[in-house]
């Protein structure tokens, strides 16, 4: 049995009507069973009601859980937001794909009806810490649960990345970039660069190159708990530009370090009972049918 929740934030994706049917109906059950609500301003347009709104970078402090409406870039978002506040998130999957989002829009109700009364499977997933250095200097830090990419910036010209892990040199390598992922972005951008899938509960970083020049370049898994330096060969100009998740970093000069490690912050996501990483894959990856 796990905690009973009173006031819930809704988070859905503003720029997609297509989800408004669905915050309605979301909207409308939490009512009828008397939980309080905030939506995030955004997303409020949707819902043909007075409700009450805050910002998204907000609503974390105003609630004790969220529900993220849409996919996983959706999902993302809220994240950030609920892992400052140590708020869980439950995501109703909108978008294409969606491993992180896991709940149907057409069970919503039914798997709603469980989770707020206590009976659900939690996990924790752990947040990457990037900082970007300029001399002595950090002058941007930002944070990731998918992955920081590392990758070439207006120009049709490779970039030369060189990686250190906890300040031992692993490799040079020429290439349109480099992607350093967790767990849960292993199914991402990770993914479609021929990266493995790793579990959830696995305590590891995984480094992707993207499009090495040397196909002996493969990515490799290592524990979580280094520290990965990444740094640019400084014989050549380069236009790169640095990604945590959807938020993009540009203009890294050629004499930046940029500095990835597993960070202490967190996101807590709750499922259905049952919730079985196996089946996602199945189900998101058309794989073949359980026997």
């Amino acid at each position: 049995m796990g905690v009973k929740f009173k006031k819930i934030g809704i988070i859905g994706k503003p720029s997609d009507s297509s989800i408004a049917q669905t915050l309605i109906t979301l909207f409308e059950f939490l009512k009828k069973h008397h939980y309080e609500i905030v939506i995030a301003e955004n997303s409020a347009k949707f819902i043909p009601h007075a409700v009450e709104t805050c910002l998204l970078e907000n609503i974390g402090e105003q609630c004790d859980l969220i529900i993220a409406v849409g996919g996983d870039g959706t999902f993302l978002s809220a994240a950030r937001s609920s892992s400052l506040y140590d708020v869980p998130i439950i995501g109703i999957n909108l978008g294409r794909v969606g491993f992180l989002v896991d709940v149907s829009p057409s069970t919503m109700c039914d798997s709603l009806t469980a989770i707020l009364s206590g009976d659900y499977d939690a996990e924790t997933r752990h947040f990457l810490k990037t900082k970007i250095i300029r001399g002595q200097q950090v002058i941007r830090q930002e944070y990731a649960l998918n992955e920081v990419a590392i990758h070439r910036w207006i120009t049709p010209s490779m970039i030369e990345i060189v990686t250190h892990v906890n300040g031992k040199f692993l490799n040079s390598q020429r290439s349109d970039g480099l992607i350093v992922s967790t767990p849960t972005g292993s199914t991402a951008y990770a993914l479609s660069a021929g990266g493995a899938i790793l579990h959830p509960t696995l305590s590891a970083l995984m480094l992707v190159p993207l499009n090495p020049q040397t196909m002996s370049n493969r990515p490799i898994v290592m524990t979580d708990d280094c520290e990965i330096e990444i740094s640019f060969c400084r014989n050549k100009h380069i236009n790169a530009q640095v990604s945590c998740d959807y938020l993009d970093i540009p203009d890294v000069s050629i004499h930046d370090k940029i500095l990835i490690k597993k960070s202490t912050r967190a996101v807590k996501i709750l499922h259905p009972q049952g919730h079985d990483f196996f089946d996602t894959l199945r189900k998101k990856l058309h794989w073949s049918k359980a026997h």
